[in-house]
């Protein structure tokens, strides 16, 4: 392992079956860092899981939440940390992610569906049509995840601990971690 010191986190972003949390964790011990996951920290403090803010509170509460929760992360994490998919749709955290090392782990719609299985634990795939649902939610974000990243990696029929060396080594050609 590389004995990484920095200051602020590396933070990973993407559609809901990227990897973000299984490469996240990859990478910090590929680094040798301290690993953090918004969405394990949302469900910690409000004692609930994501589905149930959502099914309860509503989607606007939840992002409410997810901003507070990923500001305050930013502040005092380093390592590697991990947003939910849909925390770069926020102005507010996308701005604050400006002078990070952001990394965004690219899926096509056929490899994220099959990952997710459009799991009821994802809110957001609820409902009619998930496939649907799913490839409009990529469609609309990917713009934004791309507006946000230092570096973007394909994730698509790729193993985890590839796609974790890939990002260190595309991370170190940007001169992260220094």
């Amino acid at each position: 392992m590389n004995d990484v010191t920095r200051k602020d986190p590396i933070v990973v972003v993407g559609p809901p079956g990227s990897g973000k949390s299984t490469v996240g964790k990859l990478l910090a011990e590929h680094l040798g860092v301290d690993f953090h996951d918004a969405d394990a920290d949302i469900e910690r403090e409000q004692g609930r899981t994501i589905s149930d803010i959502f099914a309860t509170d509503g989607e606007p509460a939840f992002r409410a939440i997810e901003e507070e929760t990923v500001a305050r992360g930013l502040r005092e994490y380093t390592g590697v940390y991990a947003l939910g998919g849909g925390a770069v749709v926020s102005d507010r955290t996308r701005e604050r992610l400006a002078g990070y090392p952001v990394v965004f782990l690219n899926v096509g719609m056929a490899e994220g569906v099959r990952r997710t299985g459009l799991s009821t634990a994802r809110p957001l795939l609820a409902g009619v049509n998930p496939r649907a649902t799913y490839k409009a939610l990529l469609e609309a974000r990917l713009p934004i995840y791309r507006s946000v990243a230092t570096v973007e990696v394909n994730t698509d029929g790729r193993k985890p601990d590839d796609i974790a060396t890939e990002v260190a080594a595309s991370l170190a050609r940007c001169g992260i971690p220094e």
